[in-house]
């Protein structure tokens, strides 16, 4: 199996949860707030991914890559760091009751 594969389900899985908070209050301020944390959570991955595969603390096999890759990082590595910062709130938000105005 490769690595666009093995993350294809996390993708999907936070592409469905995110859209299901759309109707939920605060949608655009939680988008919002996910994009800058996913680009701290990228930039963090692009630094020290690149770093560890410069010292050779780790090496992916190359038939398993998709080829692209940022610097020495493959570009599957920054799907988990972006389904983190989308996934995480929109479960959060899922989970949450919402509340009736009454009660508020």
């Amino acid at each position: 199996m490769t690595y666009p594969l093995i993350v294809l389900p996390f993708v999907v899985v936070t592409v469905a949860v995110t859209f299901a908070t759309l109707r939920r209050p605060r949608f655009r301020e939680r988008m919002a707030s996910s994009g800058l944390t996913a680009l701290v959570l990228v930039g963090l991955t692009l630094v020290f991914d690149n770093l560890m595969i410069a010292v050779d603390l780790f090496s992916y096999p190359q038939e398993h890559l998709s080829g692209l890759k940022l610097g020495l990082a493959p570009i599957e590595d920054f799907a988990y760091p972006l389904c983190a910062a989308f996934l995480l709130p929109a479960l959060y938000t899922l989970l949450t009751p919402l509340r009736s105005k009454d009660t508020a």
